[in-house]
């Protein structure tokens, strides 16, 4: 199983790290997240600047970061960055609640929708309260979350989910 793994909050976020952990015994994963918080930018593509794509470093083994949105990053990803074609598509953890109208404008939703549209299976995460607290609960529901999902075995039609995860144990 090979995940590529983004979100709107940044490559250093708290949520990000959390994610790619959570699901680390699931498979291969590839962690490519916008430079900066690029929170409400919807399905956003740069169209009039070069991107570039940077490692995060030593502290971070295997995170990269594109100078762009998060539509940005699952693109270049999918369009030859990464050489293969990932079998699933995660987005988060996001730093708020991404429901209703606000589903439109996020990041996190979008990353995951970049690669539904590529025919990729994908999933936003999101806390709804902002702040971090509760992380590692959250973790833990995401890889409740994904194994289920992958137990069953991934369905031949691409979908995309959001999932809003409460702040608590």
């Amino acid at each position: 199983m090979r995940i590529l793994i983004c979100n709107d909050d940044g490559y250093l976020a708290p949520g990000l790290a959390a994610l790619a952990q959570a699901c680390q015994d699931l498979g291969q994963i590839e962690v490519i997240a916008p430079e900066q918080n690029a929170s409400g930018t919807s399905n956003a593509l740069t169209l009039n600047r070069p991107l570039q794509v940077h490692a995060a470093g030593a502290g971070q083994p295997g995170v990269r970061f594109v100078n762009g949105t998060p539509s940005d990053c699952v693109h270049v990803a999918l369009t030859g960055l990464l050489g293969y074609r990932p079998d699933l598509v995660l987005s988060g953890i996001n730093q708020g609640a991404n429901m209703g109208d606000d589903t439109l404008y996020s990041g996190t939703v979008a990353a995951a929708m970049e690669g539904y549209l590529f025919g990729i299976p994908a999933i936003a995460f999101s806390q709804t309260d902002k702040g971090w607290a509760h992380l590692d609960a959250a973790g833990r529901l995401v890889h409740s979350v994904v194994a289920q999902i992958l137990a069953q075995g991934l369905p031949a039609d691409p979908f995309l989910l959001n999932v809003n995860i409460p702040n608590r144990d």
